[in-house]
């Protein structure tokens, strides 16, 4: 005899999936997890308006540091959160591998986005970060601590969360 499908079955099969991607999810994160041995808040960059940022200003508040890439689809798909969260918290990204500064000046504007872009045009910073896939982002305290990185997508609410808990 055939088991019928109910509302309440349907919905625990959904929990079940979604709490198990969310734990494969998580041990992925934790295995691409890169190794930083970078001092972020020592560094000077430019952005790809060629003005200074100096990132030890942002050492007693909580930070964001995004790396991404213009052809990386998963990047492009997220590009909107870390919009929403550039206006309420300190967020840099690093477009890496990208092209000139004209051509993610380029990409922002098709995509009405305008958070701040360090260019990586050779990937030297990803290097010095460890990073290995894209988009990764990591979250610092306002300790200066380093307290969260994600490999990978990461919604608006995940990030917000993070930050809020690394507060």
């Amino acid at each position: 005899m055939k088991e019928k499908w109910t509302f309440k079955k349907i919905a625990k099969e959904i929990i079940f999936t979604l709490i198990l991607l969310f734990i494969v999810s998580m041990a992925l994160n934790y295995i691409r997890k890169p190794n930083v041995n970078e001092n972020v808040y020592s560094l000077e960059l430019k952005d790809i308006y060629n003005k200074k940022i100096l990132m030890d200003k942002y050492e007693d508040e909580p930070l964001v540091v995004h790396f991404w890439t213009t052809w990386c689809p998963t990047c492009k798909f997220e590009a909107s959160n870390i919009e929403s969260i550039s206006h309420k918290y300190n967020v840099i990204t690093v477009a890496v591998n990208s092209g000139s500064n004209k051509d993610i000046l380029d990409y922002m504007e098709e995509n009405s986005l305008d958070y701040t872009v360090i260019n990586d045009s050779s990937g030297i910073l990803a290097s010095k970060f460890g990073i290995e896939a894209y988009p990764t982002t990591f979250i610092y305290d306002k300790k200066g601590e380093l307290k969260f990185s994600e490999v990978g997508y990461s919604s608006t609410l995940g990030l917000q969360a993070r930050i809020e808990l690394s507060n």
